[in-house]
């Protein structure tokens, strides 16, 4: 099947940050339904929604020509919202972003060691940065630290884990089909754990009910909500797809830490929430994290390139 040639370098920035803005927004979607509806309820109701969109996407394409692959990018992405949402109801969503924005680092350690990666000492220097400023955001030996801030890392790292499946083993997959499994793996994995946990007496199950809770009575506000979270992950999947077929990916990339900015907007419109300033200058050292990788892996690219040039010419 041939797909369109991508978009240029500026339709794909402001795809990006239309993208990220959304990301965003789904966030603080689902922490203020969180009160009102469990995780695996807006699992399974979200992604029977979209599943017939992006049916129609795939097309042709439903059935992926790296299955397994795709199946096992899937789980680790079910695994990476799992860890997001399982801290989202008491974690702000500044804190969460920031430390979610580990994945660029962990991806450059996971494609060193499992793709043979060159790891330069720009990369090294992103990777102490980032750390220093994950320290500055959870303050693992103050009084506000929470054993929870943690799980965010997870997140990270299983993002880290996705992208890298994704780029070594389902890069030539239409984009609609991956989102097409991921969404199926978001239904069957909600099934499963509501009838886990309606198999179980309650009193054996920890007193989180946005976790372990059963499902709530739908209202027209839950209804409004599973419909903007269905329109929120339709936008994500094509959008993030859409804006990294661009010819500079390096350059979205960059882009793509504007959702620190708008996941810490939405937490004050929504919940009040203010970030401290340690907090702030953990996120700013995350994002020159982020930025100082960015501009590594550009480096090495061109690197490669010279080499490349050297060879032919000899």
């Amino acid at each position: 099947m041939t797909y369109k040639a991508g978009p240029s370098t500026t339709a794909g920035v402001i795809t990006i940050i239309a993208t990220v803005f959304a990301m965003a927004l789904t966030d603080a979607f689902v922490k203020y339904s969180s009160a009102d509806m469990g995780l695996w309820q807006i699992y399974v109701l979200r992604s029977a929604c979209v599943l017939p969109v992006f049916a129609v996407f795939a097309r042709r394409a439903v059935w992926p020509g790296a299955a397994r692959w795709v199946a096992a990018r899937s789980l680790a992405l079910v695994l990476m919202y799992l860890a997001i949402y399982a801290a989202i109801p008491v974690l702000d969503l500044s804190v969460i972003a920031a430390t979610l924005y580990l994945g660029p680092l962990f991806i450059v350690c996971l494609s060193a060691v499992l793709l043979g990666q060159r790891i330069l000492a720009l990369h090294w220097g992103a990777i102490t940065l980032g750390f220093l400023g994950v320290l500055a955001i959870l303050r693992p030996a103050a009084d506000v630290f929470d054993a929870l801030s943690l799980i965010p890392m997870l997140a990270a790292f299983l993002y880290a884990v996705a992208a890298v499946m994704t780029r070594a083993k389902c890069a030539t997959e239409n984009p609609a089909t991956l989102a097409l499994w991921l969404n199926a793996a978001l239904l069957v994995f909600g099934l499963l754990a509501t009838v886990a946990i309606h198999s179980l007496p309650p009193a054996e199950l920890p007193d989180y009910p946005f976790l372990f809770g059963g499902w709530s009575a739908m209202t027209k506000k839950s209804w409004g909500i599973i419909a903007v979270l269905a329109v929120l992950i339709i936008v994500v999947s094509i959008g993030l797809a859409r804006a990294y077929q661009s010819p500079k990916p390096e350059v979205i990339a960059a882009f793509d830490y504007s959702y620190l900015i708008f996941a810490a907007f939405w937490g004050f419109v929504f919940f009040g929430e203010r970030p401290d300033m340690t907090t702030l200058l953990g996120m700013l050292l995350v994002l020159a994290a982020g930025l100082l990788s960015l501009v590594a892996d550009k480096a090495l690219d061109q690197a490669g390139k010279n080499s490349a040039t050297s060879g032919a010419a000899e």
